[in-house]
């Protein structure tokens, strides 16, 4: 599994087009930013710091065909790419990460 995150109006907009090609940084970089579950807790800290109101997609990279390449970034890390639109048949599931005292609180089942 792989995992994006989108801030509400994000969300709210792919739900309504049925696709997306991501957030502005994914549309400047010409590609949809994904994170592993090793790889969240940095992405969210990193990007989303105290940001309210995301939500968190998962979605089976398998799925995604050759679109999604795995590629150096942060750290050195290899991270999941997608160079084309995602649709939302795609996601298998979406839940609101609750911002808590102490930060994002994802859920403790993310494979």
């Amino acid at each position: 599994m792989i995992y994006k995150i989108f801030r509400q109006t994000e969300w709210d907009a792919f739900r309504a087009a049925g696709q997306t090609r991501g957030a502005p940084i994914d549309i400047a970089d010409g590609f949809i930013h994904f994170s592993t579950a090793t790889q969240l807790r940095g992405t969210l800290d990193k990007h989303f710091a105290g940001v309210a109101e995301l939500w968190l997609a998962a979605l089976a990279a398998e799925s995604l065909g050759d679109a999604l390449k795995w590629e150096v970034s942060r750290g050195g890390a290899l991270f999941p790419h997608l160079y084309r639109p995602l649709a939302l048949d795609e996601i298998r599931w979406c839940r609101p990460i609750p911002l808590g005292r102490s930060g994002h609180e994802l859920p403790d089942n993310l494979a």
